[in-house]
This record gives C-alpha cells, structure tokens and sequence, in this order.
C-alpha cells in the first residue's frame, strides 16, 4: 500500500501502521548507532548497507 493508501484506510490499526513503522525505523538507526552496527535499507529496490558513522552523520545534518 502507499501512503496515501494507508492514510485513508478503514481499519484503525492499518492507518496507525505507517506511524509504528518510523517509529520503529528510528529505533533501529538509534541502536545501530549505538551499538556500532550497520542496518539494511533499500534504495531504488535494492537493499544498501548504511554504517553507524553515515547514520551520525545524518543526524547531524
């Protein structure tokens, strides 16, 4: 579904999904930076390594 999709839907919990999905995007960059790891991404539907330095660097931006 896209996000216009998502935001209209009829089911509460589906409508929600969207924002539990950042949420839990951003918990795993905030512990990958943490624990020095990397995380997976996709990109152009291609998945991409980002490493904890890249990660801080976004932050600082």
């Amino acid at each position: 579904m896209k996000q216009k999709e998502l935001s209209q839907a009829k089911n509460p919990d589906l409508r929600a999904s969207l924002a539990a999905m950042r949420r839990a995007a951003e918990m795993a960059r905030k512990t990958a930076i943490q624990t020095n790891t990397e995380i997976v991404i996709v990109k152009d539907g291609k998945p991409v390594l980002v490493t904890a330095e890249e990660l801080r660097k976004e932050q600082r931006v």
